[in-house]
């Protein structure tokens, strides 16, 4: 761990975690330079918000002189680990961290680090309320809701952390945390690691530093997350929908089994109890139930969990009825496998709504199974056309396949899933593409269609 007292520390980025990364630095009396490429008009909520603090601004450019003296170069989740100017860092020699990083070396609390391509902020919060239903203390953040080193003087050593990180937070990483749980490695963020390998390499450092006394969750279902098993160094545990496992959380005769020791097996709850849709989401379930056994989470607590988990926004969140027709949210689909999962979480016929931006991932397999599955799709943003041509591809000759209409933004898509929905349909997001033609995050966009619909809701009420 490094200490940040008198070191000159420079921040790429002054989002959420470079604003909470520079709030924690000044405060523990580092000398803070932060350089972000928008001008100081565009981040004037920022600074004012760091008002009082002393910390230096270089705006709308990354200079190399950045570097000159310079100890600590720290990088926001949208600042690449290969960019030029972290890459002379790196030649440099001077460390390279981010606010996840700086929080994990001095937690006190024993904390869960949970990654994976799909399924990590269910995961996060239903093992969070996993704790706070056993009355631990819990601290939730990471890649998910507030970045928690600017919390750390608050949290104590019998509380419990779980953090939601992500590929672009480990791919620096030099430290894992005690209970680490990969749920699967399936193509994603290929623009930022230009590859499958490059990509897997930044997920495992949730596991790479872990001691022979730590703990490794995986799902045993995905090739990606079992890939990293011999990088274990501590206990493994293993999680599945599909098989029963020696050690963790796995589903039999309608229910949740949990083993935790040889011979020690036992029923958590039954399936009938969950309130979220999806095989995939039941595979979150077993890795929950696997994450809050290891830190000696009570079954009643998991169970009361369980029961009253309603799910996260923008992930298959209902939005509204309207004359029979159900409107679902799941803008959190950026990849064409999470919206092939968000799809076979309906035995409804289904009308969807499919587009945004691409990140360099392969279609071909979404177009085979939305030609067989979707009655409507209607397309928007960039991919429209290249979606378009995928679903003519794969088109079966003699067999069912998708009727698509291409509309010029997310409010006309809605109208036109409006026109061909009949009662018993869902209307369902699920882009699996990322939001950035359009708008700032994934949370936007699934804020707009829920505006959308429910303007629509209440001029039928």
């Amino acid at each position: 761990m490094t200490e940040l007292s008198g070191k000159k520390i420079v921040i790429l980025g002054l989002a959420r975690q470079g604003k909470a990364l520079a709030q924690f630095a000044a405060i523990s009396g580092a000398h803070v330079t932060v350089s972000d490429l928008r001008t100081e008009e565009q981040l004037h909520q920022s600074i004012q918000e760091l008002n009082g603090l002393e910390i230096t601004y270089v705006l709308g450019e990354h200079p190399m002189n950045l570097l000159q003296g310079t100890d600590i170069l720290a990088i926001s989740g949208g600042i690449s680990a290969n960019a030029p100017l972290v890459q002379a860092a790196r030649d440099q020699e001077i460390i390279i961290t981010n606010d996840s990083h700086e929080f994990i070396q001095r937690s006190p609390a024993t904390c869960i680090g949970i990654t994976g391509s799909a399924g990590k902020t269910t995961t996060t919060a239903l093992t969070g309320a996993m704790g706070e239903a056993a009355g631990r203390n819990t601290w939730i953040g990471g890649n998910i809701g507030r970045p928690l080193i600017t919390e750390i003087e608050k949290i104590k050593s019998g509380d419990l952390v779980v953090q939601e990180l992500s590929s672009f937070q480990l791919e620096i990483w030099q430290h894992s945390p005690p209970v680490a749980a990969v749920l699967n490695v399936t193509p994603n963020h290929l623009d930022r690691h230009q590859s499958m390998t490059a990509y897997s390499d930044a997920k495992a450092n949730i596991l790479r530093y872990q001691t022979t006394n730590d703990i490794a969750v995986l799902s045993a279902d995905d090739p990606g997350a079992m890939a990293m098993a011999s990088m274990v160094h501590g206990r493994l545990r293993l999680f599945s929908i599909k098989q029963p496992v020696s050690d963790g959380a796995y589903i039999k005769e309608g229910h949740i089994w949990l083993v935790n020791a040889p011979d020690k097996e036992q029923v958590v709850c039954p399936l009938n109890v969950i309130k979220l849709r999806g095989r995939h989401n039941l595979l979150n379930v077993c890795a929950a139930v696997t994450l809050a056994d290891s830190v000696d989470i009570p079954t009643e607590s998991m169970v009361e969990a369980i029961r009253s988990f309603q799910g996260v926004e923008h992930r298959l969140e209902w939005v509204a009825t309207i004359n029979g027709v159900q409107f679902v949210n799941d803008s959190i689909a950026t990849a064409p496998e999470r919206a092939l999962a968000a799809i076979d979480s309906y035995d409804e016929p289904l009308i969807l709504l499919a587009g945004g931006k691409d990140k360099n991932m392969i279609w071909d397999p979404w177009a085979q199974h939305v030609n067989q599955r979707v009655s409507h799709i209607i397309l928007f943003g960039e991919l429209a056309p290249f979606l378009a041509e995928k679903l003519e591809k794969h088109k079966q000759q003699g067999a069912v396949y998708a009727k698509y209409l291409i509309a010029k933004n997310l409010h006309e898509a809605v109208d036109l899933a409006a026109d061909v929905a009949a009662a018993g349909d869902i209307v369902l997001l699920s882009p699996g593409g990322t939001s950035y033609d359009t708008y700032i995050d994934f949370a936007e966009r699934g804020e707009h269609f829920r505006a959308i619909v429910k303007r629509r809701a209440q001029n039928f009420s």
